[in-house]
């Protein structure tokens, strides 16, 4: 079981937005202190919801501020940026970190990012194929050129080499893909890619999810072995608590007023209506899927999502307090008091 943090960086009603991203680097670097596994970094534009706008200069900053846990971004939004920039920024980090860099994309929502940084409404509608592709063409070839309808240049030499790493096993960074859709599941499958898959899901449809990438990536050709051995990703929510009751109400008070006011902030680039979650019955919804409760609840809940779906990687949001002591206490409950009754 690989248990790791998931960091938004969440602005909470009454909060600057520096308060915000230094609990996310607190977090983070206590996580690597308690024995947590990974940490895996959110990215947002223009909404409270999470004032992370790039992931991977937040993860260069907590590769270099850590010796050991893991860090990936949850995730690169591709249709906003381009993927040989992208491409480029994982594979210095990958190199510099002695391989301790995930690079998790996805494609986003339909949001107003698509106008400010130029890329518009159809990269996001059918571009995202196109700029996975390339961008993993990046990450494991020398020399790449394009000739798609989004991205199209003569070819140019790869810098560096994501695959140089000083070490016997060379390779490039672990990609993993947002899934929210058969389609994006069959995207990664296609491709061999592990699946992140969001923390408002349930086991049931999780279970769904894995058993679709199954059925697709062997029918692409990857081999049973190498399919068994995907290691897809569940995020989640945790909160260590005395009792369910304790750290239910710690999230219940907290995380609805973030809620509306982060998911409120969402403006779409083409003005479609967007139905909107009740902040109160998701904040409940999320604290009766999840590990929100006791250490022997927490990891009760957890390895029954890992019987059920067969996924065993975790990326748990864990500042739903809002409070930076909260925080971090909730952060060495989990590894001291959850971790050991996983092992």
């Amino acid at each position: 079981m690989r248990v790791g943090t998931f960091v938004l960086a969440a602005q909470f009603p009454g909060q600057g937005q520096g308060e915000a991203l230094h609990r996310a680097v607190r977090s983070a670097e206590v996580a690597e202190e308690s024995g947590l596994d990974s940490v895996w970094l959110a990215e947002h534009h223009f909404v409270p919801y999470g004032v992370c706008p790039s992931a991977v200069t937040l993860a260069a900053l907590l590769l270099g501020r850590t010796s050991r846990i893991r860090v990936g971004t949850a995730v690169s939004v591709l249709p906003t940026v381009h993927p040989v920039a992208l491409g480029e920024q994982a594979a210095l980090l990958h190199l510099t970190s002695g391989g301790r860099f995930t690079l998790g994309v996805g494609r986003g929502g339909p949001w107003v990012d698509l106008e400010v940084f130029g890329s518009g409404l159809s990269a996001y509608e059918h571009g995202f194929p196109e700029s996975l592709d390339l961008l993993l063409r990046w990450l494991r070839e020398a020399r790449v050129s394009a000739q798609g309808d989004r991205f199209a240049f003569r070819e140019v030499a790869v810098v560096p080499r994501a695959d140089e790493l000083l070490r016997e096993e060379a390779s490039g960074p672990e990609v993993i893909v947002a899934c929210t859709s058969p389609n994006s599941v069959r995207l990664a499958a296609e491709r061999g890619l592990p699946m992140l898959l969001g923390m408002h899901c349930g086991d049931e449809d999780k279970a769904e999810m894995v058993n679709l990438w199954r059925t697709h990536a062997l029918a692409a050709g990857h081999s049973p072995g190498a399919v068994a051995r995907a290691a897809h990703v569940s995020a989640g929510v945790a909160q260590i608590g005395d009792s369910t009751a304790d750290a239910s109400e710690q999230l219940t008070k907290a995380m609805p007023g973030w809620l509306k006011q982060g998911l409120d902030a969402h403006v779409t680039v083409d003005g479609r209506r967007r139905t909107m979650r009740d902040p109160v019955a998701y904040t409940e919804m999320l604290c009766g899927l999840h590990p929100v409760g006791s250490p022997r609840l927490a990891a009760d809940r957890l390895a029954a999502t890992a019987e059920r779906t067969g996924i065993t990687r975790f990326a748990l949001l864990v500042e739903g307090s809002g409070d930076l002591a909260t925080t971090e206490e909730n952060v060495r409950r989990l590894g001291a008091e959850v971790l050991p009754l996983l092992a």
